[in-house]
């Protein structure tokens, strides 16, 4: 907790100006400047929340899962610096319901830091105070999108809300909230550490920093992974992840969770792992789940798995996707079957 001890030290504009400089961008999917979101709290007065969003949930990533089991503190710290920079007295952290061993992890550890007065009241001493609590989820994918996060943390059915207002203005309680993902309030902690130009030493013009990947499918060491934003997909799945089977041949990536447009082998020869790059190529970054396919998997039957999840899984509030998810699997499952 040194870094929360130095940033407890500054002005709070001056640690958003640091996370602004330093190009971190969300590392939950969608890749908005943090420092941005940050800025956009309203000056009205109002009492404002930090909420970690740890609802891990799309198929293919389960990095957060890795930070919070092996770094609970780290993120503890850089929530708190975050609340400190964005004057927000009271943080949760959403976990999805099926993470029973990170939740247990982090209950812990937030008890180890109440313990040392690192959450509560005057905190070190610096006479800012705040709290943070854990909120299990029950198991929902839609829950992973903030507006969705923010009605199951109120006591509501876990469902979208239409966007004006964004969560920056009209949140949680209906006050100023800003939602960030594990890894990106993570790496704020690293940011105070070494400065925004320090963080900028990793990635791209574009793409700051480093990055975790879960790696999964069809490589000899799948798991999770961090490299600097801009590395090559290839150099990725053969040297760090060890490969591909013996005998088999490389036949299509899915770049960023089961919800980013697949690229084929030729593709992920030539991609590197940035957001310009993936979306160039018509995909997407996204949380950085990258799922390895070979030629021994049939594609019409990775659909059908990931159709099946999106039609489980969908809120059901709007036509397209309640019914039409239904029908792709539909249509997926008479393909299959002749």
């Amino acid at each position: 907790y040194e870094m929360l001890a130095k940033a407890l030290k500054m002005e709070p504009q001056k640690i958003i100006d640091e996370v602004k400089a330093s190009g971190l961008r969300g590392r939950g999917g969608a890749g908005f400047s943090t420092g941005m979101k940050w800025g956009f709290l309203p000056n009205n007065g109002e009492p404002r929340y930090l909420l970690c969003n740890a609802d891990e949930s799309e198929p293919g990533t389960f990095k957060d899962r890795v930070m919070m089991e092996k770094a609970p503190h780290q993120l503890i710290e850089g929530m708190l610096i975050a609340a400190f920079a964005v004057k927000s007295h009271k943080a949760y952290i959403y976990i999805r319901g099926e993470y029973m061993g990170p939740a247990a992890i982090l209950e812990q550890a937030i008890a180890e830091a109440k313990a040392a007065g690192l959450i509560g009241k005057n905190i070190l001493g610096s006479g800012f105070d705040c709290d943070l609590d854990l909120y299990l989820g029950a198991g929902a994918y839609i829950c992973g999108e903030e507006t969705g996060l923010i009605s199951s943390l109120e006591g509501y059915k876990g469902q979208p809300k239409l966007k004006p207002p964004f969560p920056a203005v009209q949140g949680y309680l209906k006050k100023p909230t800003i939602v960030n993902n594990v890894e990106t309030l993570a790496a704020v902690v690293n940011i105070i550490r070494d400065g925004g130009q320090g963080y900028r030493k990793y990635g791209t013009e574009k793409s700051a920093g480093t990055k975790l990947f879960s790696i999964s499918g069809n490589v000899n060491k799948p798991g999770t992974y961090e490299v600097p934003l801009g590395y090559k997909m290839i150099d990725l799945i053969n040297f760090e992840c060890g490969g591909l089977k013996p005998g088999r041949k490389l036949k299509a990536v899915v770049p960023g969770g089961s919800s980013a447009p697949v690229l084929t082998a030729e593709e992920a020869e030539r991609a590197t792992l940035d957001y310009e790059c993936l979306a160039g190529m018509g995909s997407m970054l996204g949380s950085g789940a990258i799922i390895v396919i070979d030629d021994s998997n049939c594609m019409v039957d990775v659909l059908s798995t990931i159709t099946h999840f999106y039609h489980h899984e969908s809120c059901g509030q709007c036509t397209p996707c309640r019914e039409g998810t239904g029908w792709m699997e539909k249509i997926i499952h008479s393909m299959i079957h002749g």
